[in-house]
């Protein structure tokens, strides 16, 4: 990706000013699970605001229909917490906060009919991996996600795999894979880049997290026609935050970044003059209120901007696959 950010949109120095010098490494994270139920929607202001005050960027989940059953949908809202949330969503971007879509409900699919999950249907994770399911049917069904997204004014940028180890689907799983590699039906690339075409995400180019597991996975171009794409930009540093089990034996600033700046994973990347180091965390354990992991989350950045601050350059995952596809339409790629 090096040379192509001379000076690139969404791109965010430690001081805040758009900047993407060559030499810069791309530092972005993704945060999983986030919701107004775990630590409330003070919680997520905090975090936004500490996001906005040193001048990096990221994504954080939005999930209009997580725990519906308990709160119903953040997309209906029907409380003074719910509708707090809401606020803090519309300024997240300019924060330098994405927000995709971990689909409706991070768990059964959604009948937007009925507004309800139907007992026993089958989850939304293991679904895209169907082989029988149609680009069509994808394609509706997203498109209905980012309709309940903008009823309250608010823009997907992207999507999550909402992951999934109930033992149905785990079962479904090695039904479909046995001990192989975890494949994603194509139909829902080519239903998020239809709906990219159609202007329905915030931006031309969609940032997937979905496949993975291995942290040297490239930056994939899985769909695109002219200057849209859908691209999946799986992390190369894991979760040493908590991740969803809020655990404390989990959280290590020192795997990212130690105190002295002289190694750890982002390290790693940043000395060797990589494009980008993309880390994710869970809300469960990065969120400001209760989160094991939130002072870590600091530390990071913080020892990030003191040692570093003129070889990175924070960007969202849309502002840095909109980049990196415009580089490959300029060059006729």
């Amino acid at each position: 990706i090096g040379e192509a950010f001379g000076s690139v949109k969404g791109a965010r120095s430690p001081s805040g000013a758009p900047e993407r010098p060559s030499a810069r490494t791309v530092i972005s994270f993704y945060v999983d699970d986030t919701n107004p139920y775990a630590a409330g929607a003070g919680a997520f202001k905090k975090f936004l605001d500490f996001v906005a005050a040193e001048g990096i960027a990221g994504e954080s989940s939005m999930i209009l229909g997580f725990e519906w059953e308990q709160h119903g949908l953040i997309s209906d809202p029907q409380t003074a917490e719910q509708r707090a949330y809401i606020e803090q969503l519309h300024r997240a971007y300019q924060c330098g906060i994405d927000s995709q879509m971990e689909l409706m409900t991070h768990g059964g699919r959604f009948d937007f009919k009925q507004r309800r999950v139907p007992p026993g249907v089958q989850h939304e994770g293991i679904w895209l991996h169907e082989p029988e399911v149609s680009a069509d049917e994808y394609e509706a069904y997203f498109a209905n996600i980012l309709e309940e997204g903008k009823k309250i004014g608010v823009r997907f940028t992207g999507v999550t795999w909402p992951g999934c180890g109930c033992a149905v689907c785990e079962r479904r799983t090695t039904e479909l894979f046995g001990d192989g590699a975890l494949r994603v039906n194509p139909n829902v690339w080519k239903a998020l880049l239809n709906l990219a075409k159609q202007g329905k995400f915030r931006g031309p180019t969609v940032p997937c997290f979905i496949l993975g597991g291995k942290e040297e996975q490239p930056l994939t171009l899985m769909a695109g026609d002219g200057n849209f794409g859908v691209y999946n930009l799986y992390p190369n540093a894991e979760d040493q935050l908590g991740i969803w089990e809020n655990n404390p034996a989990r959280v290590n600033a020192d795997y990212y970044i130690t105190a002295d700046g002289k190694s750890g994973r982002i390290v790693e990347k940043i000395l060797a003059g990589e494009p980008r180091c993309v880390f994710y965390a869970h809300w469960q354990g990065v969120n400001p209120v209760n989160g094991v992991g939130w002072q870590a989350f600091q530390q990071v950045v913080q020892r990030i901007q003191k040692h570093y601050r003129n070889r990175v350059a924070w960007m969202r995952p849309s502002a840095l696959t909109d980049a990196y596809h415009r580089q490959a339409v300029e060059k006729g790629g």
